[in-house]
This record gives C-alpha cells, structure tokens and sequence, in this order.
C-alpha cells in the first residue's frame, strides 16, 4: 500500500515534536538517567498524594504517592506503554489481523490511545480528507461524524443501506462512476475514505452482515479505499458469535479502526483507540503531539489497573453483564413500541448498540413533532434529519435510545409519543 497518497498536505507535513520525544526517552530511561531536557511541573508541588478506587467487585485500585505523581505527569503521545500492550493482545485475540505480523512499510497493525473514539475519528478524518475529497459513507450516520466531516469541504457521497448495514450493490453502483483503472492517476476523483459503523449504528442500529463486510472489502480493494471501522457498539452486540471485523479481514493494511469504552467502562474515561497500519497510526500520534499531548494519564493507569487486575476473561464476563443489561432494555423497548406505535410507525429489531429507529407513518418530517410537541410533552427524542448528510431534508425517522431511561419511563415516553402522532395525521 502507498500510504502517501492517502495523506492530506497538513497530515504530511508534520514532524515529531523534539520535546514529546524527549519526554518519552526519559520515560524508558533507568533512574540513573539525569534529565535537565524536560520542561514538566515538578510533582511533588501537586496536592494529590495518594488515592483508592472501589471496584464494584470489591476489589481496589490503589494509586500510592509513587503512581499518584506518575498518573498526575505527563506521558507518551500514544498512551501508556502497560494499557497498549494490553489492547493490541486482545486486539490479537479477537479479531486475528492479518497485518499483525506485516512489517511496518506493508501496513504492519498498530494502535493508539486517544481521548474517546471521537478524538481518534477527528484526527483520522484531518489525516485523509481534503477540501473536494469525495468521501463514501452510510447515511444516515452519526451526526458527529458529519460534525467532523462537513467543515472539511468535502463531498459527502451517501452509499445505501438498510437494517443490514452499508448494501455491497448499492456500493458497486456508486463507485461505478468512476475507473478502477484511473484510482492512481494525478487529479483523480475516485473516493479515498470509506466510512461506516458495521455494529449497532448509530442512530440506525444496523448491523453488517459477514458476506456484506467481504463483498464491500473486495470492492475496496478493487478501487483502493482505506475503510475507517467506527466500531463504538463492538462489545454492545446482543448474539454471539460476534461478527467478524474488516480488521480480522485485512489483508492489506486499509483498515483503520477506532474502538471506545464509553458504552462499556465509562463515557467520562474518555479512552478510545486507534487501530491501523502502523504509517498511519504513526500520523495520528503525530497530531496527537501537537493537540491534546495525550489521554489523561490518570485514566489511563486507572483503566490499565482495571484490566491487568481482571485480565482477557475478566473483562468478557464484564462484558456480558453490559451486554445483559442493554438486551433487557432493548426488549424493553421493543415491547413498549410494539404496544403503543405499531399502528403509527414502524422499526426492526437491533442486533447491538443502544438505539430504535422508527420510522414515524404518514408523517414528512418528524422535527416539528419531536422539537417542539413532543418537548411539550415532556418527551425528549432526536429527529432523524440531524444523522443526514443534508439536515434540512425531510426525514420521517426518529431516534430512540434504550440506555439511560427505566422500561417504565420508556413505556410512558412511548405513550405520549403515540398519542402525539395521531394528532398529527
């Protein structure tokens, strides 16, 4: 793969930061090592000394005055060195990449702490996308990503899908405009960037089939693409055999995927990860260095202490619980919108994540009904347009979530929506 034309100007132009790198080599240094380089706050001016942390299981995370002034400096850009090598092994365990083993020019995996998911796609997509890209994504999609995107300048290309995920045909006939044989030509327009979120999307609740993620691979590869994997609902997926990834798919280094675990340890944590060919991954750090520096080491160790504690089968079973607790909401709501919408809308049933998608009858555009009768109603949902490339479009979908309310407020929020759109027919 030639990462290269993959680069915007900005992401090709960085250069490693001589005071990040310095800081790192002190880091790795034996305390022998007599450092004057380092322009980091002297810890023990700091008025944290020492902390304790209760797991739900009872155990303890215990920071002493030693790691409490590690976990209050500053650390490596690309996260501390005991949590990466702890996620790229489970990476390993569970998606098997090809390109563990690549070297490093061939697309070689490797991995990034970022501060959430979304730190890590923002970073992701000012590494790709240029003014006049034209970028290929399932809509509708998460409206963060569209956040991101937009102000970029470029050409937002929706590729069809359904309660599947992103449709492999519909992809085919789009990409049909263009070449294969003109992808590496001077001035092309064929698209670079795939974009999609394979399990539970949000807001669709999709979920791609196996054959689908082949057949749409196959087609990257035919045209060149690189696929960013948003995989935030990976460990939100209600049946198993979990579905295979792109990653466990690659065989050429073209995935780049971010993980999160906000849906499964903590939101306010904000740790995500970057999964990638080394090249890219490498670009990333570097942006990493000139923005955010890094992840706050203090979460990172806290979380790091967590798994090393629970180890691979410890945080599975954690897992299972999480998993347990969003499928009975689900059902939930499920049962709720099959009492109460039924006769005015209609959903199908999600696989991962924590969101409905209904589709409201007989009704345009549902943001009137949810931003100003249902906010009387004191009934808060989010209208389908804000996930559409153009918001300002009529969209008859509405977006439920399953994850914060009790099946009782579900069922009363259900209530009052299906009485308000009867009164709108």
């Amino acid at each position: 793969m030639n990462y290269a034309r993959f680069l915007t100007a900005v992401s090709a132009a960085r250069k490693p930061s001589p005071i990040r790198m310095l800081t790192e080599i002190q880091q790795r240094s034996p305390p022998s090592m007599i450092s004057l380089a380092a322009g980091a706050p002297n810890p023990n001016t700091f008025p944290f000394q020492s902390c304790s942390i209760q797991v739900k299981n009872g155990d303890m995370l215990t920071f002493d005055e030693t790691m409490m002034k590690r976990a209050l400096q500053y650390s490596s850009s690309s996260g501390i060195p005991e949590l990466l090598t702890w996620m790229k092994n489970l990476q390993k365990n569970l998606h098997n990449p090809p390109t563990a083993n690549y070297s490093a020019e061939k697309g070689q995996m490797d991995m990034c702490v970022t501060t959430g998911s979304q730190e890590g796609l923002c970073k992701v997509f000012e590494m790709l996308v240029n003014p006049g890209d034209n970028v290929l994504l399932d809509a509708p999609t998460y409206s963060g990503t569209l956040a991101a995107l937009q102000p970029l300048g470029c050409n937002l290309i929706n590729v069809p899908s359904d309660q599947h995920g992103m449709i492999p045909g519909g992809l085919k006939e789009v990409l049909s405009r263009w070449d294969p044989a003109d992808v590496h030509k001077p001035h092309s327009t064929v698209p670079r960037v795939l974009y999609t979120i394979p399990n539970g999307g949000n807001p669709t609740g999709a979920s791609m089939t196996t054959q689908r993620k082949r057949e749409v691979y196959e087609l990257a590869r035919q045209y060149d693409l690189l696929i960013i994997e948003d995989d935030p609902y990976y460990f939100l997926q209600f049946d198993k055999p979990w579905a295979p990834t792109f990653l466990s798919m690659d065989v050429d280094g073209r995935i780049i995927r971010t993980d999160s675990f906000s849906k499964i340890l903590s939101s306010g944590l904000r740790i995500g990860f970057v999964t990638g060919p080394k090249p890219l991954v490498d670009r990333v750090v570097l942006h990493i260095q000139a923005s955010t520096m890094h992840t706050s080491t203090f979460t990172q160790l806290m979380v790091s202490q967590l798994l090393h504690g629970w180890g691979q089968e410890g945080f599975l079973n954690h897992i299972d619980g999480v998993i347990e607790f969003y499928r009975t909401q689900r059902d939930a709501m499920l049962s709720s919108a099959d009492k109460w919408l039924k006769d005015v809308a209609e959903w199908h049933s999600p696989a991962a994540g924590m969101f409905l998608w209904i589709k409201v009858k007989g009704v345009a555009d549902t943001q009137k009904l949810i931003m100003e009768k249902a906010m009387e109603k004191e009934v808060l949902l989010v209208p389908g347009g804000v996930f559409m490339i153009n918001s300002s479009d009529p969209c008859s979908y509405v977006r439920a979530a399953f994850s914060l309310s009790t099946p009782q407020q579900i069922d009363e929020a259900f209530k009052r929506l299906s009485a308000l759109i009867k009164e709108s027919l």
